[in-house]
């Protein structure tokens, strides 16, 4: 291709042969469904960059401005001059370069300043229809709106306009366009027009541009149809021409032009340590939290509704269990789904449980744990503020449920932490602000609707996780905010647990009894110490300081657990750092005297107890009557009622019965753990392919270039096998170590080597490599036999050799 041809490309596939490959990188990087399958050749990357899906799903990744530049190319002839189209977009000058860049970029815009082309399918669903309007506001052109008219019609347009007439509709036409696209003359023709017909014209000068009329219309609207000005394009309806409307805008394709992102307000600034401390103190709460969630259902499995998720009595039970508002219990649940942490047991009668991941996860140091559940949040693609709604197809949308994942939703909460990151450290920026800088950068990436649902859920998932403090974006989140390599995001998780370590409270060994039964824990406590405690009293409130009380009932829940009255006053003696009050001895020993004199075993059920003024009481109370009790016995009632019934109604009574084995002695209650067998995280649902790292990028360009050139007139370039294998025509062979080498020195240099293969049905054969990345006991490479990229195990490779171009 000649220089010439290089700046004015016939084709997209011209210009993209006269790129280098960083521009190709550069194309598969912001357009990765072109990757998909790995084009041939640029002739079909060009064609595929051209269908309809790939070009909408490009269209929608545009900022403000650049999707403005390319409406206004696809209302300007074909191919615009820069100069022409800077004339559509005054006021957008400095940034008209940098959207050009953009366009050509995603290879939606080719050909030189002097003949711009925009893409002929972002041609078509940007420029105006009937059926579907520009957001310029702009109609068709003058030749497509007359298009229909007979050529008897086009010469009376040109009479009443003061124009001669023509020989054919092609003069008439272009006569017609000069007046209309010449300023001087036609400010000089609606100057002669009735000030009404000048206010019909304003009302669709910035759309939309059609208008309807009766079947005889005002004298005003029949002055403006006799000249073109309108023209009509159905019974009733009229519509503005693009050169007409162009002129009354004074040449502005947009009533209001964008050019740049708007600047987000800050409506508060800290010191970076303030909102680190803030952040902190939620990250702990996430993580009391989310143990809390979990404890819970270990014990109390939810059922799985027959549709799936949860359902809305299982939500509000939680939610008062967790003493949260029904909305943020749904993140949390939402939250430990995305991270792993719960699933559906997959048993007959499927309930929700922890998984074995949780119980690794609990092993983990606290600052691991939330780098864990902040990397699933930044990544989940399920929006638990849908829940309540309902879909397409008007079914409820409910929590753990299906039909929750919008696949835009992490990127868009990648953007929204990255725009906080972009502000200065400490400074929290008004919700309303972020959201309208979100707008900008992608306006037809998702509706205002949820694109509002999802930004305003952002923030308030963040604050609650501690990714934001006090509104602005704490320091130990900004690492997780990197992209890259799998080796690099690792490193970024170590760094975050790192930064957020020292901003977590030490568990505290100790708690504070008082007189009136009561216990304060003065932070958070060791996981030992606060699951008993848990177990022998009742969380009355929580916060900085957690408050737990001494009762009846949680006293006789820790005997029940098998504890016995001595160990409870040792523990309550070790750990409080003040003396134990008489009033709490008193109940436990009091709980403890009462415990176990009655004893419930299994008829349908039976009770014994020693003391028969207490059976004679509890025969005379009435509210035992529905217990249906018997005496067969001085000391033995019967009951048609099983005994975890009998037991539990006993202990309503305000009794203290315990349950006994069949040999009589005392059963403890068992803490019944349920876990689901080993599930996986549920994989995010985005709505496009990831971006492929630099090393399979450049594999992907030297592919594409290879089969251009074979399908071109050039012979493809050949590879020289050496001599002394090529001789005896066997497989290559080397050492591991050599092997090893030479691909990784091929994968930097980017040279080609010949390796010997032995396939899993222990075929042996030949292949041409260009490596790319050699890690993990696999050589990724653009294997030249089968033109496509592949990935090969080491400890099949026989040996390799490097290759010369001939």
């Amino acid at each position: 291709m000649t220089s010439e041809d290089s700046r004015n490309p016939r084709t997209l596939a011209d210009a993209l042969r006269s790129a280098d490959d960083s521009v190709l990188s550069a194309l598969l990087r912001a357009r990765p469904d072109l990757l998909s399958p790995l084009p041939g050749d640029l002739s079909q990357l060009a064609t595929r960059a051209g269908t309809r899906t790939s070009v909408l799903r490009a269209l929608e990744r545009l900022d403000t401005f650049a999707l403005q530049t390319a409406e206004a190319l696809a209302v300007a002839p074909q191919p615009c001059t820069r100069s022409a189209l800077a004339e559509l977009l005054p006021g957008g000058e400095e940034e008209l370069p940098r959207a050009l860049a953009t366009l050509r970029t995603r290879a939606l815009l080719w050909g030189g300043d002097d003949g711009l082309r925009l893409v002929r399918t972002a041609q078509e669903l940007l420029a105006p229809a009937a059926g579907r309007p520009s957001a310029t506001g702009l109609g068709p052109s003058l030749a497509e709106a007359t298009s229909g008219l007979p050529p008897s019609r086009m010469q009376q347009l040109l009479t009443t306009a003061g124009l001669p007439a023509t020989h054919d509709p092609v003069t008439a036409l272009a006569a017609l366009h000069r007046l209309f696209t010449e300023p001087a003359r036609m400010t000089a023709l609606l100057e002669t027009a009735p000030e009404q017909a000048r206010a019909a014209l304003d009302r669709l000068r910035w759309g939309p541009p059609y208008g309807e009329v009766s079947a005889r219309p005002g004298p005003h609207l029949r002055w403006l149809i006799d000249r073109g000005l309108l023209v009509p394009t159905a019974p009733g309806t009229v519509v503005l021409p693009r050169e007409v409307a162009l002129h009354l805008r004074g040449g502005r394709a947009h009533r209001e032009l964008r050019p740049s992102a708007p600047v987000v307000p800050v409506h508060a600034r800290f010191e970076p340590g303030t909102a680190d401390a803030a952040g902190g103190g939620q990250a702990f709460t996430a993580l009391s939290l989310m143990e809390e969630l979990l404890t819970g259902w270990e014990t109390d499995a939810p059922p799985v509704l027959r549709a799936g998720g949860l359902g809305v009595r299982e939500l509000r039970r939680t939610a008062a269990a967790l003493e949260v508002p029904e909305p943020e219990t749904v993140f949390w649940i939402e939250l430990a789904y995305a991270a792993g942490l719960v699933a559906a047991d997959g048993e007959t009668d499927a309930r929700y449980a922890p998984t074995p991941a949780y119980d690794e996860w609990l092993r983990q140091p606290p600052e691991d744990r939330w780098v864990l559940l902040a990397a699933a949040w930044l990544a989940g693609t399920r929006v638990p503020g849908l829940v309540g709604g309902r879909d397409s197809r008007g079914r409820a949308l409910a929590a753990l449920g299906p039909g929750l994942d919008r696949g835009p939703a992490a990127e868009l909460r990648r953007r929204a932490l990255r725009l906080l990151a972009g502000l200065d450290e400490g400074s929290a920026p008004d919700p309303t602000g972020v959201l309208e800088h979100l707008r900008w950068e992608q306006p037809r990436r998702m509706p205002d609707e949820l694109r509002a649902t999802l930004g305003g859920a952002v923030l308030t998932e963040a604050e609650r996780l501690g990714v934001t403090g006090r509104g602005a974006l704490t320091g130990f989140v900004r690492p997780l905010l990197e992209t890259g390599s799998a080796v690099d995001r690792g490193a970024a998780r170590v760094s975050a647990a790192d930064l957020l370590r020292p901003l977590l409270p030490e568990p505290l060994d100790h708690i504070l009894l008082q007189a009136d039964l009561t216990a304060v824990a003065p932070g958070p406590l060791q996981p030992e110490l606060g699951r008993t405690l848990a177990v022998a009293a009742e969380v009355e409130s929580k916060g900085g300081a957690t408050v737990f009380r001494f009762t009846p009932g949680s006293v006789r829940r820790a005997l029940d657990a098998g504890w016995s009255a001595a160990e409870l006053h040792t523990f309550l003696a070790k750990h409080s750092r003040t003396p134990v009050p008489q009033p709490l001895s008193y109940l436990v020993d009091d709980v403890a005297r009462r415990h176990g004199l009655l004893r419930v075993g299994a008829v349908s059920s039976y009770l014994r107890c020693d003391d028969t003024a207490l059976l004679d009481q509890l025969l005379a109370d009435r509210r035992s009557e529905s217990l249906r009790l018997r005496r067969i016995a001085p000391t033995v009632l019967v009951s048609g009622t099983v005994p975890e019934v009998l037991l539990e109604r006993l202990r309503e009574l305000g009794l203290a019965p315990a349950a006994e084995a069949g040999d009589g002695t005392v059963l403890t209650a068992s803490r019944a753990v349920r876990r689901t067998p080993p599930r996986s995280a549920p994989e995010p649902v985005p709505d496009s392919p990831p971006a492929a790292d630099g090393p399979l990028l450049a594999a992907a360009v030297r592919a594409i270039r290879a089969g251009d050139h074979a399908a071109g007139a050039a012979p493809r370039p050949a590879v020289r096998v050496p001599e002394s294998e090529g001789r005896h025509g066997g497989l290559p062979r080397t050492s591991a170590a050599d092997t090893l080498t030479t691909l990784t020195s091929a994968a930097r240099s980017g040279a080609l080597v010949w390796i010997g293969y032995v396939g899993a049905d222990g075929v042996a054969g030949q292949r041409v490599l260009a490596p790319v990345r050699v890690e993990g006991g696999f050589v990724t490479a653009f294997d030249h036999t089968a033109d496509e990229v592949r990935t090969y195990p080491l400890h099949r490779i026989t040996g390799t050799a490097e290759l010369a171009d001939s």
